[in-house]
Protein backbone atom coordinates (compact mmCIF):
# COMPACT_ATOMS: atom_id res chain seq x y z
CA UNK A 1 0.00 0.00 0.00
CA UNK A 2 2.85 2.38 0.72
CA UNK A 3 4.15 1.91 -2.85
CA UNK A 4 0.83 3.14 -4.20
CA UNK A 5 0.89 6.16 -1.88
CA UNK A 6 4.48 6.95 -2.92
CA UNK A 7 3.53 6.63 -6.58
CA UNK A 8 0.58 9.00 -6.15
CA UNK A 9 2.77 11.50 -4.31
CA UNK A 10 5.42 11.35 -7.03
CA UNK A 11 2.78 11.84 -9.74
CA UNK A 12 1.33 14.82 -7.87
CA UNK A 13 4.76 16.37 -7.45
CA UNK A 14 5.59 15.79 -11.12
CA UNK A 15 2.29 17.36 -12.17
CA UNK A 16 2.91 20.37 -9.92
CA UNK A 17 6.38 20.85 -11.38
CA UNK A 18 5.02 20.61 -14.92
CA UNK A 19 2.31 23.17 -14.14
CA UNK A 20 4.89 25.53 -12.63
CA UNK A 21 7.15 25.23 -15.69
CA UNK A 22 4.24 25.88 -18.04
CA UNK A 23 3.23 28.93 -16.00
CA UNK A 24 6.78 30.31 -16.07
CA UNK A 25 7.03 29.67 -19.81
CA UNK A 26 3.76 31.51 -20.45
CA UNK A 27 4.84 34.41 -18.22
CA UNK A 28 8.11 34.92 -20.10
CA UNK A 29 6.72 34.30 -23.58
CA UNK A 30 3.65 36.36 -24.22
CA UNK A 31 3.09 35.28 -27.82
CA UNK A 32 3.67 32.10 -29.79
CA UNK A 33 5.01 34.17 -32.69
CA UNK A 34 7.85 35.38 -30.45
CA UNK A 35 8.67 31.81 -29.42
CA UNK A 36 8.66 30.64 -33.06
CA UNK A 37 10.82 33.57 -34.15
CA UNK A 38 13.33 32.96 -31.36
CA UNK A 39 13.56 29.23 -32.10
CA UNK A 40 13.92 29.92 -35.82
CA UNK A 41 16.83 32.30 -35.21
CA UNK A 42 18.45 29.81 -32.83
CA UNK A 43 18.21 27.18 -35.57
CA UNK A 44 19.76 29.49 -38.17
CA UNK A 45 22.69 30.38 -35.91
CA UNK A 46 23.18 26.74 -34.88
CA UNK A 47 23.36 25.68 -38.53
CA UNK A 48 25.73 28.51 -39.39
CA UNK A 49 28.00 27.68 -36.47
CA UNK A 50 28.01 24.01 -37.40
CA UNK A 51 28.91 24.85 -40.99
CA UNK A 52 31.76 27.15 -40.00
CA UNK A 53 33.06 24.74 -37.34
CA UNK A 54 32.97 21.79 -39.73
CA UNK A 55 34.77 23.78 -42.42
CA UNK A 56 37.49 24.83 -40.00
CA UNK A 57 37.91 21.25 -38.79
CA UNK A 58 38.24 19.94 -42.34
CA UNK A 59 40.78 22.63 -43.24
CA UNK A 60 42.87 21.80 -40.18
CA UNK A 61 42.77 18.06 -40.94
CA UNK A 62 43.80 18.64 -44.56
CA UNK A 63 46.58 21.00 -43.48
CA UNK A 64 47.96 18.53 -40.91
CA UNK A 65 47.80 15.68 -43.42
CA UNK A 66 49.66 17.81 -45.94
CA UNK A 67 52.39 18.52 -43.38
CA UNK A 68 52.77 14.95 -42.16
CA UNK A 69 52.23 12.76 -45.20
CA UNK A 70 53.30 12.93 -48.82
CA UNK A 71 49.99 11.81 -50.27
CA UNK A 72 49.91 9.94 -53.58
CA UNK A 73 49.08 11.54 -56.92
CA UNK A 74 45.43 12.59 -57.19
CA UNK A 75 44.74 13.02 -53.49
CA UNK A 76 47.91 15.04 -52.93
CA UNK A 77 47.18 17.29 -55.92
CA UNK A 78 43.59 17.81 -54.77
CA UNK A 79 44.68 18.79 -51.28
CA UNK A 80 47.39 21.05 -52.70
CA UNK A 81 44.82 22.83 -54.89
CA UNK A 82 42.65 23.41 -51.79
CA UNK A 83 45.62 24.84 -49.90
CA UNK A 84 46.58 27.04 -52.88
CA UNK A 85 43.04 28.37 -53.11
CA UNK A 86 43.00 29.17 -49.39
CA UNK A 87 46.35 30.93 -49.60
CA UNK A 88 45.28 33.00 -52.62
CA UNK A 89 42.17 34.19 -50.74
CA UNK A 90 44.22 35.16 -47.67
CA UNK A 91 46.90 37.09 -49.40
Amino acid sequence: MSKVVDKVNQDNERGARKALLEELFNDFNTSKAEVYRTNFMRGIFFALGSLIGGSVAIVIIVWVLNLLVDLPGGIGNFIQSILDAMQSQQG
